[in-house]
């Protein structure tokens, strides 16, 4: 009797090949991009409305004749001449030098002062905090004021206490020179919290370990602080020159509302010059927004410089 023998028969697995992986890969990335296209989206839009749009135009508007009446009119590199030969722009960007040299270093240094100082088990600390670091809570215009109330030249606070004292009035409106430290003065108390709070948290971060071992080497406390605290911090520090920088030269309330750029162009700077030529008497909006181009321009050219700096000390 023959044995009929059933043969099983097996389906074979199939083999990924190396170009389905890629493929799959592929894929996935495409899904990933798409889910965070999906999220920023929202953010995109009001980047390109409110940022790259208004900086198109005003590229576009900087090589046109553009006034309040009448058609806009093709000059090429005109108003690039003309800024080039303006004497008042380059006294202008003179002074957002100046004010940039004397508020960067100055906010960071007593930024650091203080977030070394707050850090320890002092009393009221959280108070003293908290005191510091309002001013960058309040409205610019608001902070503009205040320091309007201060040192207006009549009615101010601190000439009202220099006539009690018999020493007379202090020409902080008057002088280029005193108006040009007032406008520093507020910018500093504005700026000094927000450096405190960055190296606060950068101080979080330095392992106390650090510190034992340097004290059992004999190590003092100021030693400790410029080879232990100052290295350690250098990435708070990069990130707060940077946003200073920008900051300096984009200021523009506290000049409008305690100089309005006076005397003269003593405190003017490049953002108040603009807008002086662009919405000012003039209203030529072609050479305010060229203004503008060459601010942007100089303001991303320090940045990158500031970034590579960082790379080549991380490298």
């Amino acid at each position: 009797m023959a044995t009929v023998e059933s043969v099983e028969t097996r389906t074979p697995t199939p083999r990924t090949t190396p170009e389905g992986k890629t493929r799959g890969r592929r894929m996935s990335s495409v899904r990933e991009a798409a889910v965070g296209y999906v999220f920023v989206w929202p953010n995109l839009v009001l980047l390109a409305l409110f940022l790259f749009i208004p900086l198109g135009w005003a590229l576009l508007l900087s090589f046109e004749d553009a006034k309040s009446f009448g058609p806009a009119t093709w000059i090429g590199l005109d108003n690039y001449r003309t800024l080039f030969g303006d004497s008042v722009f380059w006294r202008v960007l003179v002074n957002s030098l100046v004010f940039t040299l004397a508020t960067v270093p100055t906010s960071v240094g007593i930024g650091l002062v203080l977030a070394n100082l707050l850090n320890r088990a002092l009393p009221a600390r959280g108070a003293l905090r908290t005191i510091i670091y309002l001013p960058i809570v309040i409205s610019g215009l608001v902070t503009s004021l205040i320091g309007l109330l201060l040192f207006d030249e009549g009615v101010g606070i601190l000439n009202g206490v220099t006539r009690a004292l018999g020493w007379g009035n202090i020409a902080w409106q008057t002088s280029g020179s005193l108006a040009m430290l007032s406008v520093v003065l507020m910018t500093l108390w504005t700026r000094v919290g927000f450096a405190m709070v960055i190296y606060l948290a950068g101080l979080q971060d330095i392992p106390e370990d650090m510190y034992e071992a340097a004290r059992l080497d004999g190590a003092n406390g100021f030693q400790q602080f410029r080879h232990i605290t100052v290295p350690m911090l250098r990435p708070s520090t990069l990130f707060l020159i940077v946003m200073n920088v920008i900051w300096s030269f984009q200021v523009f309330d506290v000049i409008y509302v305690m100089t309005n750029g006076g005397p003269g162009y003593s405190t003017s700077m490049l953002v108040t010059y603009a807008y002086d030529r662009g919405f000012g008497p003039s209203r030529d909006f072609g050479y305010g927004a060229t203004i503008g181009v060459v601010l942007f321009v100089l303001t991303l050219a320090f940045t990158m410089i500031q970034l590579r700096v960082r790379r080549s000390q991380e490298a």
